[in-house]
Parts: structure tokens; sequence; C-alpha cells
């Protein structure tokens, strides 16, 4: 009994005391990802990577928010959306204690407001993203009328862009289009016929050169 005493308490605690302490993870644990709202320019990267659709994103066409919203309950902790996120808004945390009593209470959702296009007045983009792509811009182009110009196309919705590039393209085939040259078709050529006078011509060519006429 005392060496069986002696061997435990040499060999001491071999179990955790999770719950009642916090358990220690590696440091490169994939938990539970949290996103910084401010650092977030909502782009929908994210919601793009995500291999298990756990990220989502959807427009309100009345209030005009866009809404950011990951289930617990799909994701697979794969770390995805943080190697995809330009601007390292998304990270997966060490925490892992997901349990819950209410289906809802998985659901995780930031609300950000957008732009509306200036050609339909539908929300296309976020407020934080648009200045986030015009910041880049400005870093990038040289030549101000270039910003202007970029500028003004940020504000137009892909639909309103793809219209306006069907208009030009169609007006461009308009200008350029030619009038068709009538089509003739050749004249066949009469080789039998062209073969006798070349023969009558050979059979003349000694009267002509004796200063006769050709017959």
């Amino acid at each position: 009994m005392f060496k069986l005493l002696k061997t435990v308490f040499k060999a001491g605690d071999v179990t955790t005391k999770y719950p009642f302490k916090p358990y220690e993870v590696d440091e490169d644990f994939r938990g539970k990802p949290e996103l910084n709202s401010d650092q977030c320019i909502v782009c929908a990267a994210c919601t793009i990577a995500c291999p298990a659709n756990a990220l989502t994103m959807r427009t309100d066409p009345v209030t005009g928010e866009r809404t950011w919203s990951l289930f617990l309950g799909r994701c697979i902790f794969c770390g995805r959306c943080e190697e995809v996120c330009p601007t390292k808004a998304i990270r997966l945390s060490q925490d892992f204690e997901l349990s819950v009593t209410n289906k809802q209470d998985l659901f995780q959702e930031t609300t950000f407001a957008t732009v509306t296009c200036q050609e339909c007045g539908k929300p296309f983009i976020s407020y934080k993203e648009l200045n986030y792509t015009i910041d880049l811009f400005k870093q990038t182009l040289d030549k101000p009328e270039l910003v202007k110009q970029k500028l003004a196309e940020l504000h137009t919705c892909p639909v309103c862009k793809r219209q306006h590039s069907l208009e030009k393209t169609a007006n461009m085939e308009s200008n350029m289009r030619m009038k068709l040259i009538d089509f003739k078709e050749p004249v066949r050529l009469n080789f039998k016929k062209a073969l006798e006078q070349r023969e009558q011509s050979a059979v003349d060519l000694p009267n002509v050169l004796a200063g006769g006429e050709r017959r």
C-alpha cells in the first residue's frame, strides 16, 4: 500500500482540473472565429472562401444594411476566413467552449451601412469597402484625372457598369459599320475559244511578217 501511495505522489496529477480550471490549449489551436468589426471592410472574401458555408452575407434592399453572419453550428474551424481576410479583421481564437442550450445562440451577426448606386439607387457596397478602395487608388494612381475617373466608376454598381459597357460596344459597332461591297461574280474564261485564237495567231504570224494581212 505504501509503495502504491509513494508511486502516486511521485507521478503527481495526470488529469486536468477542467472545468474547474481553464484548459490550456496550444498556441496554434483553431477555435471560435472572432470578427473585429472596426477592421472589417465587408468585402465578403471570407464568405466566399468558407467551404462549410458557415459565413454568409446578405443585404437588406429596404434599409440598405449589409449583415455579416456566422453560424458556429456549421463552422469546421479550418481557418480559411482568417487566411483570405485582407485587413486581418477575422481570426480564430482559442475559445472552444461552444455548447449552448438555444440554437440561435450559435449565430453571430454584425450589421454595416452600404452605399447606393448613383445610377439605379440600389445598395451594392459598404462605406468601409468603398473608402478602402479609394485609398488604394490614391496610393497607386499618380494622375489626378485617373483618380477622378475611378471615383466616378466606384459609385456605380456592377449591373449598371455592365449595361454601360454594352451600350458603348453597340455604339462603336454602329459607328464602324461599313456598307457591304456588291459582290460581282468573276467572268468565266472560255479556254476553248482562247486556244482557237492562239492557234489562229500562230498560223497568221508568217503572213504578217511577210507583209500580208491577217486572216
